[in-house]
C-alpha cells in the first residue's frame, strides 16, 4: 500500500461550509466537535503521518464535499444572474436587515457621520431549489458574481467602502427552498442635515436612507425584518459630543421619470452633550461679562484702569464670539448661543459706555466750577434763584418736566446753575417734555426731594452712576439667564 500523502490531503480541502443532517453525521464519524470541513488535529502520541502507510481517506466528509460541489453546479448551469426571480410574474420580494458595528463621529461642521454596519439581504430565488440533505450552502465572495443579488443604494451616502481585508467581506447562503442570504459588511459616509437653532441644547435624527438603484415597486419590494437593528454596544462608539437616544424608521414611496420608487429609511436620534460647549464658550463668557463690572467699584478719576479693563472686556468677548463660529457650519440664522454671546457683548459694552458717559457729565461739571463768569457769590446767587424759580414755574404748569441741570455736588440746595448769569437765556434749566400724565420725573440735581413738587418722583444723580450700575447690571443679567434657560431647556 502507498504511504499516505499530507499534501494531497491539504489539497483537498474545500472553502464551502455545509450544514445540516450530512454535517451532523459527520461528527460521530470523524470525532471532530466542530461539523466543519477542516483537517483533523494530530494526536502528538501517534505516530507522524508520514511514518508508516495509511489507507485512502474515504467516508461521509469527502462525500459531502463533492455532493456539495455538485448541487452548486447543477444549480447554477442554467441560471441566468442578469435576471431577477420571478421576471415577469411578481415583484421581488427583499427582506433587510442591519447589524451596526460602530456609529460616528458625526461631523457638525460638514454634517455627515460615518457607519459600519453590516447589510442583510434575504429573497426567494425558485431557480436556486435543490432536493438534497443539505440544509444550507453557505459560500463566500467568490459565489457572488454568479448569482443575482439585489441593486440596493444608500440615497444619501457620500463615500462607501466595502471591507475586502483579508477577502471581501461578503458572504451568500442558500437554503434548499431557495430562500438566499447576503450579507456585506460596509462603511458609509452618509448625509445629516442639522438644524442648529437651539445648538447646544440641539437633538438631531440621521437618516441612513436606501432603495433599489433600477428596480422600481412593481418588481422590487423591500420590507423590514421585523425592524431587526443589531447594536454591538461591546464596540466604542466615536459620537464625542453627542449621546444615542434610539432609533425609529419609515417606509416612503419617491416618484421619479424612471417610476415609483420604495424607499427605507432608519434614523438615528442622537442629542448633544453640553459640557463641551459649556467650558468652551458659556463659562469664559460669563465671567467675562462679570469681570466688565469691576471697573464701578474703580473711581472714576481713574480713567487709564477703567478704559483698559471695559476694552479688554469687549475684545475678549469679540474673540470669543468669533472662536464659536470656528467650527461650526456656516448657517444664516442665529443659533442659541450666539444669542447669549451677543447679550454678553452688549452688557459688557454698555459697561464701557456707562464710563464714558460719567466721564463726559462730570467733565463738564468740572469745566463749569471752574468758569470765571462765576467767581462771585452774588452773581451765583442770583442765577440760582432764577433757575429755581423758572423750574418751579414750569413744573406747576405743565406737571411733565424732565430737569436734567448739572450742578454741582457740593451744592446743597438743589437749584440749577447757569453758565452766564447775565444772561436770561443762558440761564434757564436744560429741560425736555414727556408724555401728557407721565407720573415719575428724572433730574439729575443733588437734593430732587427737597422741593415740594418732587416729592415721590424718581432722582438720579450722576454722581451716583456708579452705585447704580452696581445693581442694575448684575439684576439684569441675573434675569436674562434665568429667562435664557429656561426657553432653552424646557421650550
Amino acid at each position: 500500500m502507498a504511504p499516505y500523502d499530507v499534501k494531497a490531503m491539504l489539497n483537498q480541502e474545500t472553502s464551502l461550509w455545509v450544514e445540516g443532517p450530512q454535517a451532523k453525521s459527520e461528527k460521530g464519524a470523524s470525532g471532530n466537535s466542530d461539523g466543519f470541513y477542516s483537517p483533523k488535529p494530530q494526536d502528538p502520541k501517534k505516530k507522524p503521518l508520514t511514518e508508516g502507510p495509511k489507507p485512502p481517506a474515504t467516508g461521509r466528509r469527502v462525500a459531502g464535499g463533492s455532493e456539495a460541489s455538485q448541487i452548486l453546479n447543477t444549480i447554477l448551469s442554467n441560471y441566468d444572474h442578469k435576471l431577477r426571480p420571478g421576471i415577469g410574474e411578481k415583484p421581488t420580494v427583499v427582506s433587510v436587515q442591519f447589524s451596526v458595528n460602530s456609529l460616528g463621529p458625526l461631523s457638525t461642521l460638514d454634517m455627515e457621520y460615518t457607519i459600519d454596519i453590516i447589510f442583510y439581504q434575504t429573497w426567494y430565488d425558485e431557480r436556486l431549489r435543490y432536493n438534497n440533505s443539505f440544509e444550507t450552502l453557505v459560500l463566500n465572495s467568490n459565489v457572488v458574481s454568479q448569482l443575482w443579488i439585489p441593486d440596493t443604494f444608500f440615497r444619501n451616502s457620500k463615500r462607501t467602502q466595502e471591507h475586502t481585508i483579508t477577502m471581501p467581506n461578503q458572504m451568500i447562503r442558500i437554503h434548499g427552498d431557495g430562500k438566499v442570504l447576503y450579507t456585506i459588511r460596509m462603511t458609509i459616509d452618509a448625509e445629516c442635515t442639522l438644524h442648529m437653532h437651539r445648538f447646544p441644547m440641539d437633538s438631531h435624527s440621521c437618516p441612513l436612507s436606501f432603495s433599489s438603484f433600477s428596480y422600481p415597486m412593481s418588481e422590487m419590494i423591500y420590507r423590514w425584518e421585523d425592524f431587526k437593528l443589531e447594536i454591538n454596544e461591546n464596540n466604542s462608539w466615536k459620537l464625542f459630543q453627542f449621546e444615542f437616544k434610539g432609533m425609529s424608521n419609515k417606509t416612503e414611496t419617491l416618484s421619479t421619470l424612471a417610476g415609483d420608487f420604495m424607499v427605507m429609511t432608519f434614523f438615528f436620534n442622537v442629542s448633544r452633550q453640553f459640557g463641551y460647549v459649556a467650558f468652551q464658550n458659556y463659562v469664559p463668557s460669563s465671567v467675562t461679562t462679570m469681570l466688565s463690572w469691576v471697573s464701578f467699584w474703580i473711581k472714576k478719576d481713574s480713567a487709564a484702569a477703567r478704559t483698559s479693563l471695559g476694552v479688554t472686556s469687549v475684545l475678549t468677548m469679540t474673540t470669543l464670539c468669533t472662536f464659536s463660529r470656528k467650527n461650526f457650519p456656516r448657517v444664516s440664522y442665529v443659533t442659541a448661543l450666539d444669542f447669549y454671546l451677543a447679550i454678553c457683548f452688549v452688557f459688557c459694552f454698555c459697561a464701557l459706555t456707562e464710563f464714558a458717559v460719567l466721564n463726559f457729565l462730570t467733565y463738564n461739571q468740572m469745566k463749569t466750577r471752574t468758569s470765571p463768569t462765576l467767581r462771585h457769590a452774588r452773581a451765583r446767587a442770583r442765577a440760582r434763584a432764577r433757575a429755581r424759580a423758572r423750574a418751579r414755574a414750569r413744573a406747576r404748569q405743565l406737571q411733565e418736566a424732565f430737569v436734567c441741570t448739572i450742578v454741582n455736588k457740593e451744592g446743597g440746595d438743589g437749584e440749577g446753575q447757569s453758565s452766564n448769569p447775565g444772561s436770561s437765556q443762558r440761564s434757564k434749566p436744560i429741560c425736555c417734555k414727556w408724555r401728557r400724565g407721565y407720573k415719575k420725573y428724572f433730574c439729575m440735581i443733588p437734593n430732587c426731594k427737597g422741593s415740594t413738587w418732587q416729592q415721590g418722583h424718581l432722582c438720579i444723580h450722576i454722581y451716583h452712576l456708579d452705585d447704580y450700575s452696581r445693581v442694575v447690571f448684575p439684576l439684569a443679567f441675573f434675569f436674562f439667564s434665568v429667562v435664557y434657560w429656561l426657553v432653552c431647556l424646557y421650550l
